[in-house]
This record gives structure tokens, C-alpha cells and sequence, in this order.
């Protein structure tokens, strides 16, 4: 049985979506773009900004499920610019620790709210 996850720690759904489901021990979170969940106001200063943002509202999400960003097995990094692969990538990983989750990136042409980056994950409870 599915199990809508939510928590006012990390923006509203923007669409007909759950911030996450759980199932069993499995946690699937949404993809995250860098909505302040307070206000809903896209924060777009800079790259680094921007992924702190989506990884604060990521990490809200997982832990409102139960689990722990330790527990996160795969994330899924959408990016309009490859270009700022390391920046983002420097952000990232200041959130984990080994082992590391497995992971893609892949580069796409639009974002939701012209987000730059957008970040999902599936994890363990």
C-alpha cells in the first residue's frame, strides 16, 4: 500500500504529486528543485545556492519519511547545464557520506520554475 509522505519543512507539490510515497521499506521523494518552503519562492542566487536549497528540501522529505540521508540508495540529478556539473556536484556531496548513494546525471533542456537543478532519490526506512 502506497503512503503519501509530506512535511511543511519542504515546499507544497506544485502539481497533482506526493513529496514522497512509501511502500514496504522502500521511500520514493519527488524530484526537488530549490523552492524556499517557506515562502515558495524559487531561490536562484547561484548554482551553489540553488543545490543547497534542493538538498535541505530533499533531506526534509526523507527524514519526514523516517529515514536518513545515510539511507538514500539512488538519487537522480536532472541539470539544464552540464557546464555546472562540479559546482553541483561539490554541493552534493557535502550531504553524504560513503557509501555513497548510486547515481545519474543527465543534462535537460527545462526545469519546473526555471530551476537549473532538480534532485530525486529512492530510499531504505
Amino acid at each position: 500500500m502506497n503512503n503519501s509522505i509530506e512535511t511543511t519543512n519542504a515546499p507544497k507539490p506544485i502539481g497533482p504529486y506526493s513529496q514522497a510515497i512509501s511502500n514496504g521499506n522502500l521511500v520514493w521523494v519527488s524530484g526537488c528543485i530549490a523552492l524556499d518552503p517557506v515562502s515558495g519562492q524559487m531561490i536562484q542566487t547561484d548554482i551553489e545556492a540553488e543545490t543547497h536549497t534542493v538538498m535541505r528540501n530533499l533531506k526534509a522529505i526523507v527524514e519526514a519519511s523516517g529515514s536518513s540521508m545515510a539511507k538514500i540508495a539512488k538519487t537522480s540529478i536532472f541539470l539544464t547545464d552540464m557546464n555546472q556539473f562540479s559546482r553541483v556536484n561539490e554541493i552534493y556531496g557535502q550531504y553524504f557520506v560513503t557509501p555513497y548513494p548510486a547515481r545519474e546525471t543527465v543534462q535537460v533542456s527545462a526545469l519546473p520554475k526555471g530551476a537549473n537543478v532538480e534532485i530525486s532519490c529512492m530510499a531504505t526506512l
